[in-house]
């Protein structure tokens, strides 16, 4: 029991290490953001405001959005009858989901602090490195499919673990357990709301586009795929190392 739990908890750890990675190395091509965060980016680059900061107070907002939305569909359960087929009909349901919730707040201060750590690690590849490969629109290119790559994986890694979400990962189950909708087709919609408000930000604050690009488009197909392709291979191998599913 114990050594399972270690796993998880090292899967888990390291997944979340290798999505801020990810995160940051994006940021840092110059080929647009990944949307989830592609509001804080703007603001930040705009204001001159710290990336990692402005991430936490998104973070935060998604965390009270996540709470109005359990407490709500909760008490819609109560009307119906007994609460029946609810994910929240029952009260103790609900305590541990907004748990869950809360806890995704010292979540986000230390994963929001990793984020600053690799930004300060990292240079801005269209500047810093603009006489080498790297500055390269191929080079960068090629770091925008490492961040992609970084970014699923971290994402399966977390996730798979079945522990406190990212609440970049965390708003979009509490949308799609709202409106009874997949969390893929969810998951299209809040990406697609994400660049519709940074572009808006953009245009109105800066006079053009900021955090939005080809790399944008990238990351929302190319997330997913990365997701899919490395749970095919290992989710089922990490899942017993963690004691989610019996030894084979």
């Amino acid at each position: 029991m114990k050594k399972t739990m270690f796993f998880r908890i090292l899967f888990y750890i390291i997944g979340l290490l290798v999505l801020a990675l990810g995160l940051t190395l994006n940021t840092k091509v110059g080929l647009g953001v990944s949307p989830i965060i592609s509001v804080s980016f703007s603001i930040s680059t705009i204001s001159g405001l710290n990336f990692g900061n402005m991430t936490l107070v998104l973070y935060a907002a998604f965390v009270l959005l996540e709470i109005l939305l359990h407490t709500g569909q909760y008490r819609r359960s109560r009307q119906t009858t007994a609460g029946e087929g609810c994910l929240y009909a029952k009260q103790v349901d609900l305590k541990i989901t907004l748990l869950f919730d809360v806890l995704q707040f010292p979540l986000s201060l230390i994963f929001t602090r990793f984020l600053n750590l690799f930004s300060k690690q990292i240079p801005e590849l269209q500047t810093a490195c603009a006489d080498a490969f790297a500055g390269s629109l191929p080079g960068r290119f090629l770091f925008l499919c490492l961040a992609i790559l970084l970014t699923g994986i971290g994402a399966a890694m977390s996730l798979n673990m079945r522990l406190v979400p990212n609440p970049g990962d965390g708003i979009v189950q509490a949308i799609a357990d709202t409106i009874g909708k997949s969390v893929g087709f969810t998951k299209n919609c809040f990406d697609l709301f994400n660049i519709v408000l940074t572009t808006a930000i953009s245009l109105l604050f800066a006079g053009h586009l900021v955090g939005v690009g080809v790399g944008t488009v990238v990351a929302v197909v190319g997330v997913g795929r990365v997701i899919a392709l490395f749970n095919h291979f290992t989710q089922d191998w990490m899942a017993r190392k963690a004691g989610l599913l019996p030894s084979a």
